[in-house]
């Protein structure tokens, strides 16, 4: 007999998830996603006025080292080349990022080989720092506080709404300094973008005749799911439980959109590090599909803040007391039956889309192995520190 299974979201990790199911299984899938468009964050869709494809939530940029992944994308459509060239404005220059030689050079008025600019930078490291403990002692330890200062503090401050110590020193073990000219922002083997945009592309994972998709239906926490065998959830986890521990923290992001003529900046996204500047950056979107031709420009400036309610949350802060707090959403998840949780919001990580998809991919398979075998069928699809 058929099954029935419900994934609340149809981000990529539940339109992924949904076309697993479909393909391996005879089970009918539903999807439903509180928004009126499928996607999540990663929804596009074409500005108006200028016919520019816009990344609705923030660029998004695909990179994976994963061929598999990149091979999975690029079967339901092609994915365009992309190097990602971000700048950065500290005290009235233009820097490029990540930091790297030119950077480097530039910045402190030198013409450092690659050799004597790992030198240099090794004088301006904090060695007393011997293990860092958070982002600031990371960054001090790793760069020194003339770099860490133009490029790092105040754009960190605006981005989390916290002191750099407050936060991991995790976060910057993200950022590489590289001691060439290579200012490609992603070092991945495969980077690129879709033809068509990212919504177009989860539209064709989801086409299948045994998957439904409901948009403008949200999920209310005690809702009867007992007509489903299994249901997945995408969404917040604090959300699942209405919040009864509390709320976990995010940041969010508000956008202040804006029309040019011609190229207003030359680049797809530009940094702003100073404090004194309240967007963290302006980002272009035509630039993002550098195929295609269009007269004017449409930008966004970019705000970050704490999230309300009514606000979607993008990064999740995990500082020490959401994690506490995690635990026991964590606990009281594993507790459940038929129910199951994935994806950044659920898991409550900083997750790329190569991430999401990689492992949508692989706990569908650990799902469907342990539900052929009678095992166990998995909540999570990773540890709680993992």
């Amino acid at each position: 007999m058929p099954k029935r299974m419900l994934i609340i979201g149809s981000g990529f990790s539940g339109v992924v998830l949904a076309r697993e199911l479909a393909v391996k299984t005879d089970s009918r899938i539903e999807v439903w996603d509180e928004r009126d468009h499928i996607g999540g964050n990663c929804h596009t869709s074409r500005d108006e006025k200028t016919g520019i494809m816009v990344h609705q939530y923030g660029p998004h940029i695909f990179n994976t080292d994963r061929k598999e992944i990149w091979d999975y994308v690029n079967g339901f459509m092609e994915f365009r080349p992309y190097v990602h060239r971000v700048k950065a404005v500290s005290k009235g220059n233009v820097y490029p990022l990540p930091v790297n030689l030119h950077t480097i050079n530039q910045f402190f008025g030198r013409s450092f080989t690659p050799a004597e600019a790992r030198d240099f930078l090794a004088t301006q490291a904090d060695t007393s720092i011997e293990d860092p403990q958070n982002f600031e002692e990371q960054a001090l330890r790793f760069i020194g506080r003339e770099l860490y200062e133009a490029f790092f503090y105040g754009y960190t401050r605006k981005q989390w709404g916290c002191e750099p110590t407050e936060l991991p020193a995790s976060i910057l073990k993200r950022i590489p300094v590289r001691f060439n000219y290579d200012d490609n922002y992603h070092n991945n083997s495969y980077t690129g973008i879709p033809v068509e945009g990212y919504s177009a592309l989860i539209e064709k994972i989801l086409d299948h005749p045994s998957i439904q998709v409901t948009l403008n239906r949200k999920f209310i926490p005690g809702t009867d799911l007992s007509d489903y065998d299994h249901v997945f959830y995408t969404g917040p986890i604090d959300a699942w439980f209405d919040y009864k521990y509390g709320r976990l923290g995010y940041r969010t992001v508000t956008f202040e959109k804006f029309y040019a003529e011609g190229d207003f900046q030359g680049t797809s996204q530009i940094n702003y590090c100073d404090l004194e500047t309240g967007h963290t950056r302006i980002t272009e979107h035509k630039h993002f599909a550098y195929w295609e031709k269009h007269a004017d420009t449409l930008c966004f400036r970019e705000f970050s803040k704490e999230t309300t309610p009514s606000d979607i949350p993008y990064y999740p802060k995990r500082l020490e007391a959401d994690k506490q707090l995690l635990m026991q959403y964590r606990s009281e998840a594993e507790s459940l039956k038929k129910t199951s949780f994935l994806g950044r919001l659920a898991t409550y990580r900083y997750m790329d889309m190569h991430h999401v998809i990689g492992e949508a991919l692989d706990f569908s398979a650990r799902f469907l192995l342990n539900l052929e075998s009678g095992s166990p069928l998995p909540v999570f699809p990773n540890t709680e520190n993992s």
